[in-house]
């Protein structure tokens, strides 16, 4: 367990799972909390008191350095994504986060970290594994064969890696989570970047707001997916880093949820029913995913537990009262 007075270093802090993740390590008690984020400090999702703040363009050698400086603890969390749209749209600038994964590794070496939590994805998986909706749910090692979502996905899986490898050769405590689909308050709704439980919040109020009662959803809706709430998220993200388990490891909910039936999860909760259409040449990615959760069970005896309504309910109201108040 990392000491309250040593420095926990938060990278993508300004972002949405990096700023609930500094508001969980001060509500532990850390005393010695540093954030750090490219974006103007400005755009930064959420601030922190007590919190030092760093604005730095994490994919230079330079700027990790000095971000890493004097550095116990590093959750290395930065990445350049977005939902579904953004990464089909942009591989390159998905990829380009590699550039952040090896300089933080080689920062946090130089500088004897001695733990660093790498945020991974489950778009790791390979896709001949996601072809059906009705998806048997993925388990660590269906991660290989290698056939990863382009740009993304490629990118994770060999920053996956090279945490691995600095773990093997230079002994830095490397632990890696598989993060699946995560959601909640103070988080992207619109813009492009936003994923979809965000996106179907988003527009339920657009539609009571306008009155005009249609949605648009990408695909044919019944594409499946698993989405976890934050708080399991942090919770997760917690338990593994202080954990002994070296290998990657899947860190989402096991509730499998169509489109069309998360859809009407928030139509429930705006108490409002709208006109369906379906824009079936929109990106959508894999046709099926969720997360098999044996292994976090048997090795943590833990899992993430908030069930999708409950935490939709939580994000709908964040996201509209953020509407209501613009």
């Amino acid at each position: 367990m990392t000491d309250k007075t040593d420095l926990v270093v938060v990278t993508g802090g300004g972002g949405f799972i990096g700023g609930h993740l500094v508001a969980r390590l001060l509500e532990e008690g850390h005393i010695n909390v540093r954030s750090v984020d490219v974006k103007p400090m400005g755009e930064w999702y959420q601030h922190h008191d007590g919190v030092e703040d760093m604005q730095l363009d994490l994919t230079m050698r330079d700027s990790c350095m000095k971000a890493l400086d004097g550095a116990s603890t590093v959750y290395n969390l930065a990445a350049d994504m977005g939902g579904m749209g953004f990464i089909e749209n942009n591989r390159a600038l998905c990829m380009l986060s590699v550039l952040t994964s090896t300089h933080v590794l080689v920062a946090a070496q130089e500088h004897g970290v001695e733990r660093l939590f790498y945020s991974s994805s489950a778009c790791v998986y390979a896709a001949d594994k996601q072809i059906d909706a009705n998806i048997t749910a993925l388990k660590e090692s269906d991660a290989y064969p290698a056939e990863p979502e382009d740009g993304y996905g490629w990118e994770k899986l060999f920053s996956e890696r090279m945490a691995r490898h600095f773990r093997e050769d230079f002994g830095m405590q490397t632990r890696v989570a598989r993060y699946h689909n995560v959601y909640g308050p103070h988080g992207t709704y619109d813009g492009g970047r936003e994923k979809a439980p965000a996106a179907m919040c988003r527009k339920v109020i657009e539609a009571k707001m306008t009155g005009d009662h249609s949605i648009e959803i990408w695909g044919d809706g019944e594409q499946t997916r698993s989405f976890m709430y934050i708080d399991d998220c942090l919770e997760g993200t917690r338990r593994i880093l202080d954990s002994d388990i070296i290998e990657p490891i899947n860190l989402g909910s096991d509730e499998l949820v169509s489109i069309n039936e998360l859809v009407s999860i928030v139509e429930e909760i705006g108490g409002i029913t709208l006109n369906r259409s379906y824009k079936t040449d929109a990106p959508q990615g894999v046709r099926g995913r969720n997360s098999d959760n044996t292994m976090i069970q048997e090795l943590m005896g833990w899992a993430p537990s908030v069930s999708l309504r409950d935490g939709m309910e939580r994000t709908y109201r964040w996201i509209h009262d953020q509407m209501v108040g613009a």
